[in-house]
């Protein structure tokens, strides 16, 4: 028995191996060194990511809200379990999807959530600046960051505390092909990935920073996390400066 049990034991672990590390590729964070990051929750349960662009403004993805999810929103936190003094819980007072988005194939993956109420800003929640129109967007091999609660691994595990991963953009043409996502990669899209390090289910809505900035949104990718095949996509956000600067003011 004890021989089998080593056996499957071995299995389990090549399999893991196989399908990816997702998230944990990169670490765990270090506690509220990304002030930024919301928790998206239904029922006390994190389901999507997002991030503060403002006092009262969350960035994520559109798909997302497909379900009519009315979300609290969480900002200040680490862990998702424990009770701790930085966290603010805010309602959803408006959520705008793009109006052009394709649930197909995900192209114009982004949404805009107006908290309730203006945020308190502390050191431990905090806005980030997100690329506009004109900015530098990453190039081919760029290191770019992105971090969320999303799942550890294929089998659906999720971390109790906030995890990030430092990935590299993708060439184009690579994403664009038929063995990976083909006509369904559009140009509002970037890929980016390293073996064994990707975003995973709960991820989506997450920012991708690069030199500090917001330069992308955690969308969709492959059915397995980690694949090199099928790369995390993300949504370009400076292809959107001019529908983000509408839907904030009006």
């Amino acid at each position: 028995m004890g021989s089998l049990q080593m056996i499957f034991a071995s299995a389990l672990f090549y399999a893991l191996l196989l399908t990816g590390e997702c998230i944990t590729g990169g670490n765990e964070a270090a506690p509220h060194s990304r002030p930024y990051m919301a928790s998206l929750q239904l029922e006390g349960k994190h389901n999507c990511g997002g991030f503060l662009i403002s006092s009262q403004w969350v960035m994520s993805a559109a798909h997302c809200f497909q379900d009519g999810n009315n979300y609290k929103v969480v900002l200040g936190a680490h862990s998702l379990s424990q009770a701790e003094d930085t966290k603010q819980t805010f309602d959803m007072a408006a959520v705008y999807n793009h109006p052009d988005f394709k649930i197909e194939n995900y192209d114009n993956d982004i949404a805009l959530v107006k908290v309730n109420q203006p945020v308190t800003e502390s050191d431990a929640v905090k806005p980030l600046k997100f690329q506009r129109a004109g900015g530098s967007d990453p190039g081919t091999d760029a290191a770019v960051e992105t971090a969320g609660w999303g799942s550890l691994n294929n089998l659906g595990s999720r971390p109790d505390k906030l995890h990030e991963v430092t990935v590299a953009v993708i060439r184009r043409q690579f994403c664009g092909r038929s063995n990976s996502y083909g006509e369904s990669f559009t140009t509002n899209m970037l890929c980016a990935g390293k073996p064994r390090k990707d975003t995973c289910d709960g991820d989506s809505g997450g920012p991708l920073i690069y030199k500090g900035i917001a330069v992308g949104i955690t969308s969709n990718g492959g059915r397995k996390c980690g694949s090199t095949r099928k790369p995390g996509l993300y949504t370009i956000i400076s292809h959107y400066d001019d529908w983000i600067t509408r839907t904030m003011t009006q």
